[in-house]
């Protein structure tokens, strides 16, 4: 335990002196790739906000807006952000001195004299205002889809973006697993990223000729107002279950409900899950128009029939649209897709996409990390899931048991940077639904992985379940390959389609599937 202690340590010394290189390498590739060269009136940036001028004049020229001093270049605003853990005003002086033109703050600060100080209200929600006009309002120039709750936000959005696809639309993808803004794709950091970045992408959107914007809305952006300003021609709800409340995200339920409630202020027609009880008051005193899925009786898209199915040795789910003729096959297993499937049909034909279209793109739909079904040895089926919290293995682990002739083995760890109570659930629920558990790391982040570990520990002896604690990721999934037994289901779950692990800061290169492709061609004979 102690030389492990003492690797960690190592790894955050390392990750303090590397910290701020790496940040401005990677600040300075990012701008110089893909910042635009904007020059604008600073009055016509504050045209929809009010404001109080400090000291200086709005009547000059500005270029991007941001709210990182490390980004900051000359005639740029620099906008004092008050987060978790910084207070954006302690850096005016330095944003200044990197040649900010123009720093709005919602406290005093001291800058130059030679820069415009702005003071408002809301600095989170002049930023997105802003932002917006420093792009000429993209958003206004798409039909934007925004996806919100708890469980299936990236798989409802990806859905709706391949069927949309599949329609002949040019859709535009903002998401947890990447950014598709239809002149690049990369791997997203953020489900739903900062204000000024998501305008940036929402411009590259139409001068790629997008027509349509497919984005998942997390309620901790809805918190932030980075979607502020943005009209959204529809809202879908897919759930709310007890996640994301503790320290840096939710302080209970309430403020968790009142922040997916925040997008159906701003949408023209809210999609909801009838099942969820939360969706009437999700969207209690809203003026959208509304329109509900549902397995249960008086969903305006109801599925019926719904079963587990295998069809080209993929297994999934088939079920018919109350009042539509033809099944849709899905080629994700479980109920939960089902109901991810309904979220993306009700507001694609509602939206007027015909439903042969809906039903051909779900037939040939993947999604990274979503129940994704890996190439293994035979007699063994591995899947990978991005479950990360007690709901979501739960319903991988009883999905995956209906298929499983032999053992139900899976292999996980949880996130550092959240709540405990997350780590004892998980445990717990490993503990009742799987044959053996293989407890690894995850990405701990800041935090010793061996104290996660722990934590998933105790939640896992609350139950009698088998269990191994492998801290290395790699050699965890390298045991569970060697010690399977014929007509196993493996099931690694917590990153999915994550490329990465984040230890103190930094994001080391990790994959699960090349772990599970480099352990069979390591040893082949032995799996």
């Amino acid at each position: 335990m102690a030389a492990s202690s003492n690797h960690f340590q190592r790894l955050r010394n390392l990750a303090d002196e590397k910290e701020l290189t790496l940040r401005k390498d990677c600040v300075t590739m990012i701008e110089k790739t893909y910042r635009p060269v904007i020059k604008m009136r600073l009055s016509s940036l504050l045209a929809r906000v009010r404001y109080r001028v400090i000291q200086g004049t709005t009547d000059r020229e500005v270029k991007s807006v941001t709210n990182d001093t490390k980004a900051v270049q000359k005639d740029d605003v620099y906008i004092c952000i008050e987060g978790y853990e910084q207070d954006g005003h302690r850096f005016a002086w330095e944003a200044s001195e990197r040649g900010a033109a123009a720093v709005v703050v919602s406290k005093m600060v001291v800058c130059p004299e030679d820069v415009t100080v702005i003071q408002v209200a809301d600095p989170r929600c002049v930023m997105a205002e802003m932002s917006a006009a420093s792009f000429g309002y993209p958003a206004e120039k798409l039909d934007i889809i925004g996806v919100t709750g708890t469980k299936g936000k990236t798989t409802t959005a990806w859905m709706i973006r391949e069927i949309l696809r599949k329609a002949g639309r040019r859709p535009g993808l903002i998401g947890t697993i990447e950014t598709d803004t239809g002149l690049r794709r990369f791997p997203s950091i953020h489900t739903t990223p900062e204000s000024c970045d998501l305008q940036r992408f929402l411009k590259e959107m139409t001068d790629a000729g997008c027509d349509t914007a497919v984005m998942e809305v997390s309620s901790q952006a809805l918190k932030l107002q980075r979607t502020s300003g943005i009209f959204f021609k529809y809202g879908v709800f897919t759930n709310l279950g007890r996640d994301h409340i503790g320290p840096g995200e939710h302080a209970d339920m309430e403020e968790y409900l009142q922040c997916k409630h925040l997008l159906f202020l701003q949408c023209e027609t809210g999609v909801g899950n009838a099942d969820d009880p939360a969706w009437e008051e999700v969207t209690d005193r809203c003026g959208c128009r509304k329109v509900t899925f549902g397995m249960k009786e008086g969903a305006d898209y109801r599925a019926i029939g719904s079963k587990s199915s295998v069809r080209g040795g993929r297994p999934g789910m088939c079920f018919i649209l109350e009042g539509r003729s033809g099944e849709i096959f899905l080629p994700l297993p479980g109920q939960f897709n089902v109901q991810n499937a309904l979220a993306a049909s009700a507001a694609l034909l509602d939206y007027g996409i015909p439903m042969e279209t809906v039903a051909s793109a779900m037939r040939e739909l993947y999604v990274p990390g979503r129940m994704e079904q890996i190439p293994s040895p035979e007699g063994c089926s591995i899947f990978l899931d991005y479950a990360h919290n007690a709901m979501s293995l739960s319903e991988a682990l009883g999905t995956l048991r209906k298929y499983a002739p032999g053992r139900l083995v899976v292999v996980f760890g949880c996130g550092g940077g959240r709540s405990k109570e997350r780590r004892y659930e998980m445990g717990e629920t490993a503990g009742r639904l799987a044959d053996h558990t293989i407890i690894t790391s995850d990405n701990p982040r800041w935090e010793n992985p061996e104290d996660i570990i722990a934590d998933i520990v105790s939640g896992i002896r609350r139950t009698k379940g088998d269990y191994t604690v492998i801290q290395d990721r790699r050699q965890a999934v390298r045991y569970a390959l060697k010690t399977r037994h014929y007509g196993d289901i493996i099931l690694i779950a917590g990153k999915g389609h994550e490329t990465y692990q984040e230890i103190c800061g930094i994001r080391y290169p990790m994959d699960d599937r090349e772990l599970i492709s480099r352990c069979m061609a390591e040893d082949p004979l032995s799996l």
